[in-house]
C-alpha cells in the first residue's frame, strides 16, 4: 500500500539551513518502507515549508511514522505544524481527458 505523510510548517523565519540539519539527523531513524522524501516551499511565504514522506508498506501508520513524528516534533520549535497521513486511492490517476491533456 502506498501512503503519504505530509508535514507542513508555518514559520515567520526562513529555514535555509534548517532542512540540512534535520535530514542529517533523520538518516539515523528507522526508514523501512520509505520510498522518497520531497520538500516544497510556499510560492509567496518564505517561512512556509512542506515535507512529503512517500511510503510503501502493508499498513499505513494512521498517526504518522516514527520518522514523521520525530520530524514534526523537531520542526515545532520553528512554528506551527500540521501533520497528516494520506492513503493513495486505487487507480488514483484522473480519468478526465481534459486534465490529462493539459498536464506535464
Amino acid at each position: 500500500m502506498n501512503w503519504l505523510e505530509v508535514i507542513k510548517l508555518r514559520s515567520a523565519e526562513k529555514g535555509s539551513g534548517m532542512l540540512d540539519e534535520l535530514f542529517m539527523s533523520m538518516s539515523k531513524a528507522d526508514q523501512r518502507g520509505l520510498v522518497k522524501i520531497k520538500t516544497y516551499r510556499h510560492a509567496a511565504l518564505d517561512g512556509d515549508l512542506s515535507v512529503h514522506l512517500y511510503w510503501e508498506s502493508k499498513q499505513p501508520e494512521q498517526n504518522g511514522s516514527a520518522l514523521g513524528l520525530c520530524l514534526a516534533q523537531t520542526l515545532k520549535e520553528f512554528g506551527l505544524i500540521d501533520h497528516s497521513v494520506w492513503i493513495e486511492e486505487k487507480g488514483g490517476v484522473c480519468a478526465c481527458p481534459e486534465i490529462r491533456s493539459n498536464g506535464p
